[in-house]
């Protein structure tokens, strides 16, 4: 397999990224971000560049790739719609439509969140955006596309978060972490098991098209 990893420095993406590496069934990983990953590996390729809406200077380089793992993301906190719908929305959708025509047998996976509201027409401004952006993947000409929906996101293997009030929760929570997990386990994970779940389904597919955290688990434990 040859994929492609959107956001690959951030948490998920550092997660998805182990994984692939890991993987002797991956043959090559292409990373696009805006920061670099400081990270070396024969199968490792990377593409730094800070204007991600659009690439088609790079058009040429984004051919034959069998999925891609969209990771990349930000937090609502201090947004407002418009702002937050240019990040979400549109950039995604501009790289996706970029990578539908290049590789229309390809794969996509985007990382949303627990609680996107899939009807697009919440009160909740995030889960709004969120959902009317899984619509519009799903409409793609792939050959697949999932979202991912985790809840609380362990991180595991020395990976850390790029949000800095993210990390302040991590460091709190991280080691009650066992208890998380046996009084709520259909809304805990890792960046491990969700790694191993983007690259199960990349694989061999989905059983359907929205994946909730318990699913993302199972798909991780039992393959799709």
């Amino acid at each position: 397999m040859k994929v492609i990893i959107l956001g690959a420095s951030g948490m998920v993406g550092q997660g998805v990224l182990r994984e692939c590496l890991l993987d002797p069934e991956v043959e090559t990983v292409l990373a696009i971000g805006r920061t670099a990953i400081l990270q070396q590996h024969q199968k490792l390729l990377e593409i730094v560049r800070q204007d991600l809406s659009d690439i088609s200077a790079i058009e040429g380089k984004l051919s034959g790739y069998d999925a891609c793992f969209f990771c990349l993301g930000v937090s609502a906190v201090g947004m407002n719609e418009e702002a937050y719908r240019r990040v979400t929305y549109d950039l995604t959708i501009s790289v996706a439509g970029t990578l539908a025509r290049l590789n229309p047998a390809m794969t996509f996976i985007y990382v949303s969140g627990a609680g996107t509201d899939s009807s697009g027409r919440g009160r909740v401004m995030w889960a709004r955006v969120k959902g009317q952006t899984e619509n519009a993947l799903l409409q793609m000409p792939f050959q697949a596309v999932t979202m991912f929906r985790p809840a609380y996101i362990q991180p595991l293997h020395g990976i850390r978060t790029k949000t800095k009030w993210y990390g302040a929760v991590y460091a709190m929570m991280g080691p009650l972490y066992p208890v998380w997990k046996l009084l709520f386990p259909k809304y805990v994970t890792t960046t491990e098991c969700l790694g191993r779940a983007m690259l199960n389904v990349a694989k061999r597919g989905a059983p359907q098209s929205v994946l909730e955290n318990q699913d993302i688990n199972n798909i991780c434990r039992d393959g799709s």
